[in-house]
């Protein structure tokens, strides 16, 4: 079998020193990263790596994990600013302190020219999705800040993936959200983080005071009942198909065109969010909430345990009722009232207390049941 040619890369690097040993980081770009770790990237389709293997886990690459980061790291401002962490034979490496530089070699001269295969240098210790993204990127450079272990055994790796993975705290996906207020650029993201912030600081709201807008409980305030995230994810539907592409695309001071009619029996709220008119989408929410309140009063304010209508699930089937409701009374983009919608809700024969989690228990299978529930009572088709 034909050797490989002899491959040689060299990039920018610092030893640092810290009580787990020595390590390197460094400045690679992705064409680098994602030569010297394809094998063990796309190994992992089919099985654990060795670390997991180690672990007694398994940790197989998500695809459509894969496929969001492709499109990803193709938008306006894309960044990978976390390090990927690598362990790499010591045989494989020569770091020349004076420059700053570590060369990388699939030749190992020091054993008799023992090859090893170009693409088997790397072992992913944390990043194995990000460099997935990157395979097949065409664009600019895309440099990438890396972590090199050299010589770790598989001991050690595990160690190092365990801290990563495991014990570090993830970003709450409310308070994600709420940075959305910092942008300069309008996106579907802070359009909906907006609707949020007027229905929970209005005093004449019907979520005033309810929602916890960092994903946590407000520190006095004991009528939150929804996190921001649910709030957005459940109104962004209506708004967009692809938030993230229509952020990248406002980014980079493109226009959105307007949507068809297809489009907006869908996403009956587009149009309105393209024209930039977000007061009329809080408007519209605010009205079709009024009327759950009003129709059912003491389990919109209800505060204890038991009853779930203004708690997760009873927020999000009353969200997935919205449209079909909402299409029922108007065209896509108009302002319906709160009366309007009253119209509709006083056709209810459901009372108050049947908003009990015994009818409708936790998690998506009663949200499900009271979707079906309330589309029935109300005499609404099914979208």
């Amino acid at each position: 079998m034909a050797r490989e040619h002899p491959k040689t890369v060299s990039f920018p690097c610092f030893k640092l020193s810290q009580p787990i040993g020595d390590f390197f980081v460094g400045v690679m770009s992705y064409k680098i990263l994602t030569q010297i770790a394809d094998f063990d990237v796309r190994r992992v389709i089919q099985k654990e790596r060795d670390v997991e293997r180690y672990l007694g886990i398994q940790r197989p690459l998500n695809d459509a994990r894969v496929t969001d980061l492709q499109k990803y790291v193709r938008f306006y401002d894309a960044t990978f600013p976390t390090s990927i962490i690598l362990a790499i034979d010591p045989d494989c490496v020569d770091y020349n302190d004076k420059k700053k530089e570590m060369t990388l070699n699939n030749i190992v001269e020091s054993q008799d020219d023992k090859e090893v295969l170009f693409k088997h240098i790397a072992r992913v210790i944390d990043g194995q999705h990000r460099i997935a993204g990157l395979f097949g990127y065409t664009g600019d450079e895309f440099d990438l800040n890396v972590t090199i272990f050299v010589g770790f055994d598989i001991a050690q790796q595990a160690q190092i993936f365990s801290t990563v993975n495991l014990e570090q705290t993830k970003v709450n996906k409310s308070l994600a959200y709420d940075l959305f207020a910092l942008a300069k650029s309008r996106s579907p993201q802070k359009t909906c983080h907006n609707v949020v912030v007027a229905l929970d600081q209005d005093k004449t709201s019907p979520f005033f005071r309810k929602i916890k807008r960092l994903g946590v409980a407000t520190e006095g305030r004991f009528s939150e009942m929804l996190t921001q995230a649910t709030f957005v994810e459940s109104l962004i539907r209506y708004i967009s198909a692809d938030p993230k592409s229509d952020r990248d695309k406002l980014l980079r001071g493109s226009k959105l065109p307007p949507a068809s009619a297809d489009e907006l029996m869908k996403l009956p709220l587009r149009n309105l969010f393209i024209q930039e008119k977000d007061l009329d989408i809080a408007k519209i929410v605010w009205n079709y909430f009024d009327a759950v309140r009003l129709t059912w009063p003491t389990a919109w304010e209800f505060g204890g345990q038991g009853l779930i209508l203004n708690k997760t699930n009873g927020f999000r089937a009353l969200m997935r009722v919205f449209k079909p409701m909402y299409l029922n009374l108007a065209n896509p983009g108009d302002v319906v009232s709160s009366k309007d919608f009253k119209k509709i809700f006083s056709r209810t024969k459901t009372k108050d207390e049947y908003f009990e989690i015994s009818n409708f228990p936790p998690g998506s299978s009663g949200e499900s049941l009271l979707r079906t529930h309330l589309l029935s009572d109300l005499h609404l088709e099914d979208d």
